[in-house]
Protein backbone atom coordinates (compact mmCIF):
# COMPACT_ATOMS: atom_id res chain seq x y z
CA UNK A 1 0.00 0.00 0.00
CA UNK A 2 1.26 3.24 -1.21
CA UNK A 3 2.26 6.00 1.81
CA UNK A 4 0.73 8.75 2.14
CA UNK A 5 2.11 12.05 1.70
CA UNK A 6 2.75 14.64 4.77
CA UNK A 7 3.16 17.90 4.73
CA UNK A 8 3.76 21.05 6.73
CA UNK A 9 0.80 22.34 8.59
CA UNK A 10 0.02 26.04 7.24
CA UNK A 11 -0.22 29.01 9.94
CA UNK A 12 -3.66 30.41 10.27
CA UNK A 13 -1.90 33.85 9.30
CA UNK A 14 -2.79 36.20 6.58
CA UNK A 15 0.73 36.97 6.04
CA UNK A 16 1.68 33.45 4.91
CA UNK A 17 -1.38 33.01 2.40
CA UNK A 18 -1.14 36.12 0.56
CA UNK A 19 2.72 35.58 0.59
CA UNK A 20 1.65 31.50 -0.99
CA UNK A 21 -0.91 33.08 -3.08
CA UNK A 22 0.77 35.69 -4.52
CA UNK A 23 4.01 33.70 -5.20
CA UNK A 24 1.67 31.41 -7.17
CA UNK A 25 0.17 34.32 -9.54
CA UNK A 26 -2.89 35.90 -7.76
CA UNK A 27 -3.42 39.34 -8.27
CA UNK A 28 -1.99 41.33 -5.86
CA UNK A 29 -5.21 43.83 -5.61
CA UNK A 30 -6.64 40.59 -3.41
CA UNK A 31 -5.72 39.45 -0.17
CA UNK A 32 -6.23 38.00 2.57
CA UNK A 33 -7.26 39.53 5.81
CA UNK A 34 -8.26 38.28 9.42
CA UNK A 35 -12.03 38.51 10.75
CA UNK A 36 -11.54 39.46 14.16
CA UNK A 37 -15.74 38.41 15.22
CA UNK A 38 -19.04 38.57 14.06
CA UNK A 39 -20.93 41.46 15.17
CA UNK A 40 -22.45 43.96 12.88
CA UNK A 41 -19.42 46.42 13.47
CA UNK A 42 -16.57 43.85 13.04
CA UNK A 43 -17.91 42.04 9.95
CA UNK A 44 -18.16 45.76 8.19
CA UNK A 45 -14.34 46.36 8.91
CA UNK A 46 -14.13 43.34 6.41
CA UNK A 47 -13.38 45.04 2.97
CA UNK A 48 -16.16 43.97 0.10
CA UNK A 49 -16.38 42.34 -2.37
CA UNK A 50 -15.62 39.02 -0.44
CA UNK A 51 -14.73 36.29 -2.56
CA UNK A 52 -14.16 33.57 0.16
CA UNK A 53 -13.90 32.68 3.54
CA UNK A 54 -11.24 29.94 5.06
CA UNK A 55 -12.26 28.91 8.79
CA UNK A 56 -9.92 27.10 10.88
CA UNK A 57 -11.29 24.81 13.68
CA UNK A 58 -10.84 22.43 16.16
CA UNK A 59 -11.04 19.00 13.96
CA UNK A 60 -14.31 17.09 14.56
CA UNK A 61 -16.76 14.69 12.46
CA UNK A 62 -19.74 16.11 12.90
CA UNK A 63 -21.37 17.85 9.93
CA UNK A 64 -23.09 20.76 10.03
CA UNK A 65 -25.55 21.44 6.90
CA UNK A 66 -26.19 18.50 3.93
CA UNK A 67 -23.82 16.88 1.73
CA UNK A 68 -24.83 17.05 -1.66
CA UNK A 69 -23.20 15.06 -4.16
CA UNK A 70 -25.17 16.58 -7.10
CA UNK A 71 -23.23 19.63 -7.28
CA UNK A 72 -22.83 21.54 -10.21
CA UNK A 73 -19.64 20.49 -12.27
CA UNK A 74 -18.53 23.75 -12.65
CA UNK A 75 -18.11 24.06 -8.84
CA UNK A 76 -14.12 23.08 -8.43
CA UNK A 77 -14.24 20.82 -5.69
CA UNK A 78 -10.99 18.78 -4.91
CA UNK A 79 -10.60 15.55 -2.79
CA UNK A 80 -7.60 15.72 0.00
CA UNK A 81 -5.06 13.01 0.02
CA UNK A 82 -1.79 14.76 1.80
CA UNK A 83 -1.79 14.76 5.01
CA UNK A 84 -2.06 18.27 6.59
CA UNK A 85 -2.53 20.09 2.74
CA UNK A 86 -5.95 21.14 3.68
CA UNK A 87 -4.71 24.90 3.95
CA UNK A 88 -3.06 24.41 0.70
CA UNK A 89 -6.73 22.91 -0.71
CA UNK A 90 -8.48 25.57 1.15
CA UNK A 91 -6.47 27.87 -1.03
CA UNK A 92 -7.34 25.86 -4.27
CA UNK A 93 -10.73 25.82 -3.52
CA UNK A 94 -11.02 29.60 -2.53
CA UNK A 95 -9.46 30.95 -6.00
CA UNK A 96 -10.51 28.09 -8.45
CA UNK A 97 -13.79 29.02 -7.77
CA UNK A 98 -12.81 32.91 -8.21
CA UNK A 99 -11.43 32.21 -11.79
CA UNK A 100 -13.77 34.43 -13.44
CA UNK A 101 -13.39 37.65 -10.68
CA UNK A 102 -9.41 37.23 -10.09
CA UNK A 103 -6.84 37.62 -12.51
CA UNK A 104 -3.47 35.20 -12.02
CA UNK A 105 0.05 35.30 -13.49
CA UNK A 106 0.18 34.02 -17.19
CA UNK A 107 3.98 32.97 -16.22
CA UNK A 108 2.79 31.72 -12.25
CA UNK A 109 2.57 28.30 -11.50
CA UNK A 110 -1.46 28.60 -10.29
CA UNK A 111 -2.97 29.79 -14.13
CA UNK A 112 -0.97 25.99 -15.46
CA UNK A 113 -2.64 24.40 -12.40
CA UNK A 114 -6.23 25.42 -12.85
CA UNK A 115 -5.67 24.81 -16.57
CA UNK A 116 -4.31 21.27 -15.71
CA UNK A 117 -7.09 20.00 -12.97
CA UNK A 118 -10.05 22.13 -14.43
CA UNK A 119 -11.49 18.95 -16.42
CA UNK A 120 -10.36 16.26 -13.63
CA UNK A 121 -12.73 14.78 -11.33
CA UNK A 122 -11.74 15.30 -7.31
CA UNK A 123 -10.16 12.22 -7.13
CA UNK A 124 -7.58 12.86 -9.94
CA UNK A 125 -7.11 16.51 -8.68
CA UNK A 126 -6.12 14.74 -5.39
CA UNK A 127 -3.83 12.42 -7.33
CA UNK A 128 -2.69 15.68 -9.24
CA UNK A 129 -1.46 17.73 -6.24
CA UNK A 130 0.24 14.80 -5.09
CA UNK A 131 2.39 14.99 -8.09
CA UNK A 132 2.59 18.75 -8.38
CA UNK A 133 6.51 19.23 -6.92
CA UNK A 134 5.73 22.83 -7.75
CA UNK A 135 2.45 23.20 -5.13
CA UNK A 136 4.59 21.46 -3.00
CA UNK A 137 6.96 23.41 -2.99
CA UNK A 138 5.13 26.28 -2.40
CA UNK A 139 3.66 25.42 0.24
CA UNK A 140 6.34 24.31 1.92
CA UNK A 141 8.31 27.72 1.53
CA UNK A 142 5.35 29.19 2.91
CA UNK A 143 4.86 27.04 5.64
CA UNK A 144 7.73 28.07 7.31
CA UNK A 145 7.14 31.69 7.17
CA UNK A 146 4.74 32.07 10.39
CA UNK A 147 4.98 34.12 13.35
CA UNK A 148 5.53 30.82 15.37
CA UNK A 149 7.77 27.83 15.11
CA UNK A 150 6.53 25.24 12.36
CA UNK A 151 5.55 22.24 13.72
CA UNK A 152 7.26 18.69 12.54
CA UNK A 153 5.91 17.27 9.18
CA UNK A 154 5.11 14.28 11.05
CA UNK A 155 3.18 16.02 13.82
CA UNK A 156 -0.58 15.40 13.76
CA UNK A 157 -2.21 18.78 14.03
CA UNK A 158 -5.94 19.01 15.89
CA UNK A 159 -6.90 22.09 13.26
CA UNK A 160 -8.21 21.46 9.60
CA UNK A 161 -9.21 24.85 7.43
CA UNK A 162 -11.96 24.43 5.13
CA UNK A 163 -13.35 27.22 2.81
CA UNK A 164 -16.59 29.19 2.05
CA UNK A 165 -17.64 30.18 -1.39
CA UNK A 166 -20.68 31.69 -2.86
CA UNK A 167 -21.47 30.14 -6.29
CA UNK A 168 -24.40 30.45 -8.22
CA UNK A 169 -26.31 31.80 -5.38
CA UNK A 170 -25.73 29.01 -2.95
CA UNK A 171 -23.00 28.97 -0.02
CA UNK A 172 -20.81 25.99 -0.40
CA UNK A 173 -18.40 24.54 2.45
CA UNK A 174 -15.56 22.77 0.55
CA UNK A 175 -13.48 20.43 2.64
CA UNK A 176 -11.54 17.68 0.82
CA UNK A 177 -12.27 15.11 3.08
CA UNK A 178 -15.99 15.08 2.70
CA UNK A 179 -17.56 13.09 -0.11
CA UNK A 180 -18.78 16.16 -1.90
CA UNK A 181 -18.91 20.56 -0.92
CA UNK A 182 -21.48 20.83 1.83
CA UNK A 183 -24.70 22.78 1.33
CA UNK A 184 -25.61 25.85 3.69
CA UNK A 185 -28.76 27.18 1.74
CA UNK A 186 -28.67 30.04 -0.36
CA UNK A 187 -26.86 33.85 -0.64
CA UNK A 188 -25.89 36.27 -2.27
CA UNK A 189 -22.60 38.25 -3.07
CA UNK A 190 -23.45 41.19 -0.70
CA UNK A 191 -24.50 38.56 1.68
CA UNK A 192 -21.95 36.51 1.67
CA UNK A 193 -19.90 37.45 4.58
CA UNK A 194 -22.73 37.68 6.59
CA UNK A 195 -24.05 34.65 5.70
CA UNK A 196 -20.69 32.68 6.27
CA UNK A 197 -20.70 34.23 9.62
CA UNK A 198 -23.44 32.49 10.78
CA UNK A 199 -22.67 28.97 9.61
CA UNK A 200 -19.15 29.95 11.28
CA UNK A 201 -21.02 30.64 14.35
CA UNK A 202 -22.63 26.94 14.77
CA UNK A 203 -18.96 25.58 14.20
CA UNK A 204 -18.16 27.58 17.46
CA UNK A 205 -21.00 26.60 19.29
CA UNK A 206 -19.92 23.07 19.27
CA UNK A 207 -16.95 23.94 21.53
CA UNK A 208 -17.14 27.86 22.64
CA UNK A 209 -14.08 27.38 24.69
CA UNK A 210 -12.09 26.52 22.57
CA UNK A 211 -9.68 29.47 21.13
CA UNK A 212 -8.41 27.46 17.96
CA UNK A 213 -10.50 29.12 15.61
CA UNK A 214 -10.01 31.64 13.24
CA UNK A 215 -11.39 33.02 10.20
CA UNK A 216 -9.66 34.92 7.07
CA UNK A 217 -11.78 36.47 4.02
CA UNK A 218 -9.91 36.76 0.44
CA UNK A 219 -10.70 40.41 -0.43
CA UNK A 220 -10.38 42.96 -3.34
CA UNK A 221 -8.07 45.07 -1.53
CA UNK A 222 -7.58 45.24 2.10
CA UNK A 223 -4.10 45.36 3.25
CA UNK A 224 -1.37 43.05 1.90
CA UNK A 225 0.56 41.35 4.93
CA UNK A 226 3.27 39.95 2.62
Amino acid sequence: MEACQRWIPLESNPKVLNKYVHNLGMDSSWNFVDVYGFDADLLAMVPKPVAAIILLFPDTKELIGEIQTDYPKDLYYTKQTIENACGTVAIVHALANNKNEINFDENKHFKTFLEMTNGLSPEERAKFLEQDNKMGAAHDDCAQEGDTQAPSVDERVKSHFVTFVQFNGTLYELDGRKDAPVVHGTTTPDRFLEDSAEVIKKFISRDPENVNFNVMALVKGGEEQD
